[in-house]
């Protein structure tokens, strides 16, 4: 939009300001200004670093409501003056993602909602949110569906499990040319049904399988009861994994049946169930991939801020810590620069480089999401099970 579309005087502004400044600087608007500035527009709007988030309506307080770690969780937004359009901007640093709702406050009545100028949803097991993709961000090509890429097969399994006094589900993932006369690695991943419905998980095993970036696999996607309970480094979880699915799987699948064949993944609390099922059997799993791991620990005191649910996972990284030893060979971990866990990811590497275990580490500037762990699939599985692509050369 020109700046005289604004204008109702016909006042020309100096070109190369942010869109909402030339807006804002227009003494006189015309009636339509605000319907003709946002004609066309991709809200946030989006020029170099600079996101300007909007949000149009009647209300007495307005603020976009995020988790940048370092940032207010609640950023009040301005009314442009005379209109009925609140905005913010915020710079966002190249190759940024951030999920973000709108709350408003009319007299005593809040309310949230993601943002209704902006079609980009982000879901997950809590809701959806509205997302904003900065300058530089991509979706990658590779959790799209391809129509070239052959689909590989799931199945749905059920495992008694005396461990864990329940039936464990699982859902297995065979590759499209899965045959029962080879041997495939065995990858197992922690919440396996939000991987698959928030992660794309499938399309994206089918698509680095097809391009030949990622060996073909089995993959037991498993699903926990109380997933607090146990992923926070439970005995009873750990021996279901080790001691029950795998024989289970390896009896009844053409697996490897070696370390170096098998791998355990897990977000978040997932990430420490994998990692403490890896301490309790060191012999057992090849390579982990831990994802913004829950990796809450303290040096001094016991006040570590996460409530109930975190002290056996706080009482068990602090042992480790205090004595790390190794448990895997390999080892991939990530984690989003913007959640509050990049700061005890940070520090668990170089533990776990001293134990003399191969880490490779990856941030990415994104949150605590489905969207960012989804995103750094390629990276972890084309290292762990390279294909005859071969994306890294050791």
């Amino acid at each position: 939009m020109s700046d005289s579309e604004v204008n109702g005087a016909g006042t020309t502004v100096s070109p190369g300001r942010l869109a909402i400044n030339r807006l804002r600087s227009v003494k006189q608007l015309a009636p339509d200004a605000v319907d003709r500035f946002l004609d066309g527009k991709d809200v946030p709007i989006v020029e170099g670093t600079h996101c300007t988030f909007l949000w149009r309506g009647e209300a007495d307080e307005a603020w976009i409501c995020q988790r940048i770690v370092g940032l207010p969780d609640r950023m009040p937004m301005r009314r442009v003056h005379r209109t009925d359009l609140w905005y913010l901007v915020l710079e966002l640093p190249t190759g940024s993602r951030v999920e973000y709702q709108i709350e408003i406050r009319r007299g005593d009545h809040y309310e949230r909602f993601n943002d209704p100028l902006n079609p980009r949803l982000s879901h997950s097991p809590m809701g959806s949110s509205s997302v904003c993709f900065g300058a530089g961000y991509e979706t990658p090509d590779w959790v799209l569906p391809d129509p070239e890429a052959r689909p590989g097969e799931l199945r749905e399994i059920v495992v008694p499990s005396r461990a864990l006094g329940r039936d464990a589900r699982v859902t297995l993932y065979l590759p499209a040319r899965f045959r029962p006369t080879a041997s495939y690695p065995l990858l197992i991943v922690h919440d396996g049904g939000d991987f698959l419905q928030y992660a794309s998980m499938k399309t994206v095993l089918d698509n680095l399988i097809h391009r030949l970036d990622v060996a073909e696999l089995v993959v037991a996607f498993t699903y926990p009861g109380d997933r607090l309970v146990e992923y926070a480094n439970s005995p009873a979880h750990s021996r279901f994994l080790s001691d029950e699915l795998v024989p289970e799987l390896e009896v009844s699948l053409p697996l490897v049946g070696q370390r170096a064949g098998r791998c355990l993944l897990g977000s978040s609390f997932g990430g420490v169930a994998s990692l403490s099922a890896a301490y309790r059997s060191p012999d057992m799993y090849g390579s982990l991939v831990l994802m913004s791991g829950s990796f809450v620990f303290t040096d001094i005191g016991t006040d570590h801020g996460g409530g109930e649910v975190f002290d056996p996972v706080v009482k068990f990284v602090n042992r480790y810590r205090a004595k790390p030893r190794r448990v895997t060979d390999r080892m991939f971990l990530s984690c989003g620069v913007y959640e509050p866990l990049i700061v005890p990811n940070r520090s668990m590497v170089h533990v776990f480089e001293d134990t003399g275990m191969q880490v490779r580490y990856t941030e990415a500037r994104d949150g605590h999401s489905w969207e960012n762990w989804r995103d750094r699939l390629r990276d972890a599985l084309s290292w762990v099970y390279p294909g005859q692509q071969k994306l890294y050369y050791e």
